[in-house]
């Protein structure tokens, strides 16, 4: 079970900030070469990524770069230096089409030929941006195997619909939508960023909110947010009591050659069998919630 719950962005050109972040230990990191970087600085931060990807700082922690679209004179350039740098992810931003997905599949194969990485290992992700991203979730959720996730991009989608950030009924549709989408393909979802990194409540209420749903993370701009998200999204000991209840009287109805599978009088199905072993490799992976 790989875990990712918080995708943590770090601007590809915040020296600081790149040489310290993986002290606070996200599952995974995304060093943006896009929006949090200015024109002046694209070369400077593409050279500066390229040399942390080649190094042990991120060791354990999954490590995803924001390119550029391909269509600005950038792109092609940050592509080239993620996947020769050894990402392990590539982040599309304003993914409109599953043409854009299969457009950076073919980018990227050819890349790992000519640079010799194992044909595949530069995995995928699509950030829904837009009215029509979101439209298309499904043919972009399910247009390469590489793709391990999409995720929805609050603030162009925002901007896009005519609308503003406010208590998250602006992103109901959009979230639903994805997190269908990445279902359907059987791919992770990811939320989108909470930027008010002062107001914890508020944040917090926000991650019940897409943990409820269904979302497999949430992207990050501050790293104290790391430990809250974690946090929220740990099972309590009740949950652990009762998923290992369940999974025993699985296996004693497995072992006794039952077809039915009851627990306190109460008949358990597959479904719940399958979520309570979740519980339980969520709680081995993180631990029980405080």
């Amino acid at each position: 079970m790989t875990l990712r719950r918080s995708m943590l962005f770090i601007p590809g050109s915040n020296a600081a900030m790149i040489s310290t972040a993986f002290v606070f230990k996200p599952d995974s990191v995304m060093f943006d070469l896009e929006d949090a970087v200015s024109l002046r600085e694209k070369d400077a931060a593409r050279l500066l990524v390229y040399h942390t990807l080649k190094s042990s700082l991120y060791d354990g922690i999954e490590r995803v770069v924001r390119i550029n679209p391909l269509s600005t004179p950038y792109g092609k350039d940050d592509l080239e230096a993620a996947v020769r740098g050894g990402a392990d992810v590539i982040r599309l931003p304003k993914t409109e089409t599953a043409d854009d997905v299969k457009e950076l599949e073919t980018c990227v194969e050819e890349l790992e030929r000519k640079c010799g990485r194992e044909v595949g290992s530069t995995l995928l992700m699509a950030a829904i941006e837009s009215a029509s991203g979101v439209i298309n979730s499904v043919a972009i959720a399910t247009a390469s195997k590489r793709l391990m996730g999409i995720a929805v991009a609050g603030f162009d989608y925002v901007v896009d619909m005519q609308t503003e950030r406010g208590d998250g009924s602006e992103l109901f549709y959009a979230r639903c939508a994805v997190l269908h989408a990445a279902r359907a393909a059987k791919i992770d979802a990811f939320d989108v960023v909470y930027s008010d990194i002062n107001n914890e409540e508020g944040f917090l209420k926000e991650v019940d909110v897409i943990k409820r749903l269904g979302f497999n993370g949430k992207s990050l701009i501050n790293p104290r947010q790391i430990e809250l998200l974690h946090n929220a999204y740990a099972p309590t000991q009740e949950d652990v009591d009762y998923a290992n209840r369940v999974v025993a009287a699985a296996e004693k109805a497995e072992t006794e050659g039952l077809g039915v599978i009851a627990l306190n009088g109460k008949m358990i199905d597959a479904p719940i069998v399958d979520s309570a072993k979740r519980v339980l490799s969520r709680a081995q992976a993180s631990g029980v919630r405080r």
